[in-house]
């Protein structure tokens, strides 16, 4: 079942869905739209996807599209509702999104066995917490929950052969 959860066209609705959720919440709510906004989250859902994909590769296709879809439908809800935003935020974001098969396949290693795993998984939670320090404006309460999800999921959850441990 999880095979089809985490399958791309799956992926990919499920992107092109959080995006529309993650405008509103910037549109109705403070809090939400604020934590939907930083790159922790989305680096959080991105280890998620990566860590349970069944191959290096399927990580690769899942992340990019979910990470495209949730642009996508982001930016087309920020166009319909009037929001402002700048070229250069929406080329950063892409461009993100464009590494993503990368990271994504380097993600799925972490649950290896060894030094490889472990230091792809600090760099991980690294780049998770400086995003946050320098890119938005210092580092805060969900910060701290959401780089301690990551930990967790990183370092602590038993992942092996596509079945939790």
């Amino acid at each position: 079942m999880r095979t089809q959860l985490l399958s791309p066209p799956v992926m990919a609705v499920c992107g092109l869905a959080i995006g529309a959720i993650a405008r509103m919440l910037d549109i109705y709510t403070q809090n939400l739209g604020e934590i939907f906004s930083q790159m922790a989250m989305w680096i959080l859902l991105g280890a998620l996807i990566s860590v349970y994909s069944p191959s290096p590769k399927r990580a690769a296709v899942n992340v990019l599209l979910f990470c495209l879809g949730m642009l996508a439908t982001y930016y087309a809800a920020a166009a319909i509702t009037h929001g402002v935003y700048s070229r250069s935020y929406i080329v950063g974001w892409t461009v993100f999104a464009l590494c993503t098969p990368v990271m994504a396949a380097l993600v799925w290693y972490t649950k290896e066995p060894g030094w490889l795993g472990r230091a792809v998984a600090a760099g991980v939670v690294a780049v998770s917490a400086l995003s946050s320090l320098v890119l938005f404006d210092g580092f805060r309460i969900y910060d701290a929950l959401i780089d301690g999800a990551l930990i967790y999921l990183l370092f602590f959850r038993k992942i092996r052969s596509g079945a939790a441990i």
